[in-house]
């Protein structure tokens, strides 16, 4: 098998993570939580900034990336299951993290 073949195969026995992550912006400590069914596009969000959520981006733009640090809260389960819904399971996730850290107001950049 040639080299671009066996990174594909490689690619496609990949293990794709989904959960619910944290941005904190390290100046004012305010949080924001969300959740993605891949969490290997981490490091693409880490130089984009945030355009759907306009507090978070002026605040982005304004201290800069390196002022925002990423955390992993928690890793969905995935069950071996004919009808486990992953994109329900993955809402229910991020809004149990909701619910524990208020990201809201003062605190965070949730609305």
């Amino acid at each position: 098998m040639d080299r671009k073949k066996e990174l594909k195969q490689l690619y496609k026995e990949m293990k794709v993570e989904a959960g619910v992550y944290q941005v904190r912006n390290k100046q004012n400590k305010k949080i924001f939580v969300t959740s993605t069914v891949n969490l290997r596009t981490l490091n693409g969000k880490k130089g984009g900034g945030f355009p759907f959520n306009k507090e978070l981006q002026k605040e982005w733009l304004e201290y800069g990336a390196e002022e925002f640090e990423f955390e992993v809260l928690e890793v969905l389960e995935k069950k071996d299951e004919p009808f486990f819904d992953v994109a329900d399971a993955l809402k229910k996730l991020e809004q149990k993290w909701i619910e524990k850290l208020q990201p809201f107001g003062e605190r965070g950049y949730n609305k």
